[in-house]
């Protein structure tokens, strides 16, 4: 297969809190040697997880599988804090590879409840990130998903209302759940500053442009990410056909007939050697670069893995 134009989305792949992650996981490997267990996916990305597992890192579901005394990695995704409790019970040596702006997520949904609201959270159910946040306040919070579940929502208080987001939900449908909220609460209260994480947003706008001009997009990114889902989805809003692949095997014949200019793009926790592998399976002759932001935000490691070497 060739093709005359791809188009390269920019930013893609990996974002700052999954970099942390991967290399917060990386130096103890170096530091510690195997085993280092890890509770869930330490990011939602089968390459990533099965290059960390030939290293060592054993990655369980819950902390039972991780035996008394041993160290365990928080995934990115963040945890609620019955799983804190558990893990100190037990004695487990833990780091806390959370994104920071998931922390921030957290921080709020303690306040907002702690002043007595109903702490609406917009976000997908089951999902990690979602679990955790809902256990920061589980008696005062509830999960919306759809702008139906907003119109059978009942609050003790409809004055003392706030909303959080999950970090990695589409920016379009999220406003409309969210405008179905303050019309129906308009009182609702919520963060200063967006909890849809600045790689989130980034790579939906490039994603956005360079569906504007190619025939088809192809988003690198496993199923269980919800940002690589939401990039698909962003593109066939604009109208453009579009498919999540794990990688260029993924890619199917059918999906290039009659395309003349491919759009690529990556979710945030999916590697930047995947997309080379795709660009240069389609044999490009013209790789055009859609560059709509620069990211330079880089997140603190925590202390128990400064000074080793790592990834980074």
């Amino acid at each position: 297969m060739a093709f005359p134009v791809v188009l390269l989305a920019s930013p893609r792949s990996f974002c700052a809190g999954v970099e942390r992650a991967i290399d917060i996981v990386d130096r103890l490997l170096d530091q510690r040697g195997g085993p280092v267990h890890v509770r869930k996916q330490i990011v939602h990305n089968t390459h990533v997880v099965a290059e960390l597992e030939a290293r060592g890192a054993v990655f369980v579901d819950e902390l039972d599988a991780v035996p008394d005394g041993a160290t365990v990695v928080f995934s990115a995704h963040g945890v609620s804090p019955a799983v804190r409790d558990e893990a100190a019970r037990r004695g487990l040596d833990v780091v806390d590879a959370t994104c920071p702006l998931v922390t921030k997520v957290h921080a709020e949904a303690k306040r907002y409840a702690e002043r007595g609201d109903t702490v609406v959270l917009i976000g997908h159910a089951g999902h990690e990130e979602v679990e955790g946040t809902l256990g920061e306040a589980p008696a005062r919070t509830v999960l919306v998903e759809t702008v139906a579940d907003v119109a059978a929502l009942e609050v003790p208080d409809p004055t003392r209302v706030s909303y959080l987001t999950q970090t990695t939900l589409a920016m379009d449908e999220t406003a409309e759940v969210l405008a179905a909220l303050r019309a129906k609460f308009p009182a609702l209260r919520g963060p200063s500053s967006a909890d849809i994480c600045y790689a989130t947003t980034n790579r939906q706008d490039a994603v956005r442009e360079i569906a504007r001009e190619a025939d088809l997009v192809l988003v690198v990114g496993s199923r269980n990410s919800s940002n690589s889902v939401r990039l698909v989805e962003t593109a066939r809003r604009m109208g453009t056909p579009a498919h999540l692949i794990d990688d260029v095997s993924d890619i199917r014949e059918d999906w290039l007939d009659g395309a003349r200019v491919v759009g690529v793009s990556a979710g945030a926790s999916a590697p930047p050697k995947l997309v080379d592998e795709v660009v240069e399976a389609l044999g490009a002759w013209d790789v055009q670069v859609r560059e709509t932001a620069r990211e330079t935000i880089r997140f603190t490691l925590p202390p128990a893995v400064r000074g080793t070497s790592g990834r980074s």
